[in-house]
């Protein structure tokens, strides 16, 4: 009991800082301009300390460890792709869109394309993608709090309240602090983070004498798995297993150069040269933390259970880092390990509020400023009357999110995240490439890459073993439901899990096969303005009048 009122006042500790930042931060918020890209007033470092806390989500800290620590090496693929992602988003994205936009993915494409079809696709894409990346958050703050507080994991009811808690703290931290507000969240977060992560490690390699291979040695003893530290074990299995990393890798390396809460980040710096040192920065920080991930991993394999059966399998691997740091403070019971046990879940949990914030107020934003203003209004709306839409559709997508996450509570929230990686790639990335790169890509091809890929990845998904059919046998011998339909419904015949492979190139090829059956003549002169304001800067300030 004690233990759990020390982990409830640091819970309480970090939720009353973040709404300090947020309600402080409202105070200087006073139009369109500061809610939506905090006056474009953060420098390349906090931008950069931003975008990490926006990217280093409950996917990177519990997701990735927890894969680790299930499946060794091919865990650590999480990492890897994460990380390599983001030389394609500093290469093709950062800079130019930054250039070209204003407040959402839609004002680059609108340049040069009729207003309402192709902001009503983008804000579509925005949401549904925003979605995707928020089951993730609500499920790791589920599996969180079902740990820290003994409750039944059965107990759909309870686990159900603590979803809709996240939920409406995020709400809050939307409506109330916009995007200077967030941003200092996500700042503070991810320092939290580093921190946390760091101690953690630092306690599990001193257990090793600082020795990695002798850390690697124990995990792979301890996990009783042949081949835990060669390629192979989850995705070596057969070609379709292959197939499936494949599709991963590809999802997860073009995946963050079209996610639109990470895109908008870049609207918050005042030039294109902090655009790009905020990505450096940002692949500094998330480059150490993912070495902290393989720590983590491989020391939650070598000093934890992770046999079938056991807390950390039985929760997909998502409570194998705060389980670790039970472990190194001393041990279940112990004072040092509820004190880190708490510490780290606080860590956690602050990672989940920061990043469901920047989430809600991306999406909500595409819906107040490409649908409401744009395409209902004409661009007639006022900015009180965008930034009040903006509050309502915080709340209208808090509830969505909330609602689609109490059936995913049992899935790896990395793997989670994938899958709005895919669907960002297959939708978002290919408008934004051809719109940047090829003179003759017009209206028609914008809303076909965005719907053809959306729906695919979708369709994909849906007809996935992700949503039916996945099962596994627990150390009794009883099968169970590791999909989102229970057990006995079955109706996938994909047999990916990772729609990328297929839904990534589909959209690319629709883009195409829009744009050359369509009319509509290429706007050149209009490719050109872009062309000079994406590489120079040159009325990145101005709103968008094709």
């Amino acid at each position: 009991m004690d233990h759990q009122v020390l982990t409830a006042g640091l819970f309480l500790g970090v939720v009353a800082l973040t709404l300090f930042i947020t309600i402080r931060a409202s105070r200087q918020t006073s139009g369109a301009a500061d809610f939506y890209a905090g006056g474009r007033s953060f420098s390349g470092f906090q931008n950069g300390l931003a975008i990490g806390g926006d990217y280093m989500s409950a996917a990177s800290f519990l997701g990735i460890s927890g894969a680790i620590a299930l499946a060794g090496y091919d865990g650590f693929l999480y990492s890897i792709g994460f990380l390599v992602a983001w030389l394609v988003a500093l290469l093709l994205v950062a800079e130019m869109l930054r250039n070209s936009g204003r407040y959402t993915m839609a004002d680059q494409l609108a340049y040069r394309m009729k207003q309402r079809p192709v902001r009503t696709a983008a804000a579509t894409s925005t949401v549904v993608v925003s979605i995707f990346y928020l089951l993730a958050q609500m499920v790791g703050a589920g599996s969180l709090v079902v740990l820290l507080l003994g409750i039944d994991k059965e107990n759909t009811l309870a686990i159900s309240a603590v979803i809709a808690g996240v939920g409406a703290l995020m709400i809050v931290y939307v409506t109330v602090g916009g995007m200077k507000g967030t941003t200092w969240v996500q700042i503070v977060k991810a320092v939290l983070l580093m921190i946390g992560s760091a101690l953690i490690v630092v306690l599990v390699l001193a257990k090793f004498h600082f020795n990695l291979s002798e850390l690697l040695g124990a995990a792979s003893s301890n996990s009783g798995k042949p081949g835990f530290l060669e390629p192979g074990l989850k995705y070596g299995i057969d070609t379709t297993h292959k197939l499936d990393f494949l599709s991963l890798g590809l999802a997860l390396v073009l995946g963050t150069a079209g996610l639109p809460h990470i895109l908008v980040r870049f609207y918050t710096v005042p030039t294109s040269r902090d655009a790009r040192k905020s990505v450096l920065w940002a692949i500094g920080l998330i480059g150490v933390f993912y070495l902290f991930t393989l720590v983590l991993g491989f020391g939650a394999a070598a000093l934890l259970n992770t046999g079938v059966g056991s807390d950390v399998a039985a929760s997909e691997g998502n409570l194998a880092s705060p389980l670790l740091a039970e472990a190194v403070g001393g041990g279940a019971g112990s004072t040092g390990g509820a004190i880190l046990l708490a510490l780290i879940s606080a860590v956690a949990f602050a990672t989940i509020l920061a990043v469901v914030a920047g989430l809600t107020l991306t999406s909500s934003t595409s819906v107040a400023h490409d649908i409401y203003n744009s395409v209902i209004r004409k661009g007639q709306a006022t900015e009180a009357e965008e930034i009040k839409v903006t509050r309502y559709a915080a709340a209208g997508l808090g509830v969505v999110a909330i609602l689609l996450a109490i059936p995913a509570r049992n899935l790896n929230i990395a793997f989670l995240v994938a899958l709005a990686f895919a669907v960002a790639a297959s939708a978002n990335l290919p408008s934004i490439v051809y719109n940047m790169f090829w003179k003759r890509f017009n209206t028609r091809g914008a809303t076909w890459s965005i719907y053809g890929g959306l729906v695919s990845a979708i369709t994909l998904v849906f007809f996935s073993p992700v949503v039916s059919g996945k099962t596994a046998v627990t150390p009794d011998g009883e099968i169970i439901s590791k999909a989102l339909f229970p057990l006995g419904v079955d109706f996938h015949w994909f047999p990916l899990e990772n729609p990328g492979l297929l839904s990534i190139p589909l959209g690319f090829f629709f883009g195409w096969l829009g744009t050359v059956t369509s009319k509509e003549p290429a706007a050149e002169e209009r490719f050109t303005e872009l062309e000079v304001r994406a590489l120079t800067g040159a009325g990145a300030e101005q709103a968008v009048q094709p």
